[in-house]
């Protein structure tokens, strides 16, 4: 019978900056008062990141047209989605954006559905990822979980996501912790990545 005991949690492993992009997931004037509160932490995880030469990607969950709401137009009503073109759609001002940063828009929870994603960083020799914004149990686990799959070594930041609960938070966190992602914080990751 196989060994049913769980993987150790936190297990200790740090990112590669040479082969590692960060993932800045959604932090959009629509999800301001989820942003809000960890915009320190995430604008210390980019400059960590910065100052180590990992890339930058912010991604923007936006629609055009119907016929992209998928499941989402049935699960929140096409009323309570993000348009592109609106106030709502555009990224929150206060984060450190160069403007070298890429930005991916997508349509759906994950980063890799139908963005180019993932053939961008295989052609760029990226093998790891930090994910950071929100929401903590849907855009960003979503996207770490795909992520983990598709065979990409998953940071998660705990400090440096944000949802509407805690509850929400915590079990993302735990979940991911058992079979999907390192977790990080911005302590972690200064040690991790040598900063000074």
């Amino acid at each position: 019978m196989a060994d049913s005991s769980p993987p150790p949690f936190n297990c200790k492993r740090n990112p590669d900056p040479k082969t590692t992009a960060l993932l800045v997931i959604d932090v959009q004037n629509s999800f301001s008062s989820i942003t809000t509160p960890i915009i320190p932490t995430i604008n210390t995880t980019i400059n960590l990141c910065r100052a180590s030469s990992i890339p930058i990607i912010f991604t923007r969950h936006c629609h055009k047209t119907p016929s992209d709401y998928g499941m989402l137009g049935e699960w929140w009503n096409p009323n309570n989605l993000i348009f592109d073109g609106t106030s709502d759609a555009e990224l929150v001002a206060e984060f450190d954006r160069w403007e070298s940063d890429k930005v991916v828009e997508k349509a759906t929870y994950s980063a890799f559905r139908g963005t180019g994603l993932e053939e961008l960083w295989v052609e760029d020799g990226i093998k790891e990822v930090i994910v950071t914004g929100v929401m903590t149990n849907l855009c960003c686990e979503t996207t770490a979980r795909e992520g983990f799959v598709r065979g990409f070594r998953v940071f998660f930041s705990t400090d440096a996501t944000g949802t509407s609960s805690r509850e929400f938070q915590e079990a993302t966190v735990r979940n991911l912790g058992y079979g999907f992602a390192y977790l990080v914080d911005c302590t972690s990751l200064a040690e991790g990545l040598g900063a000074k």
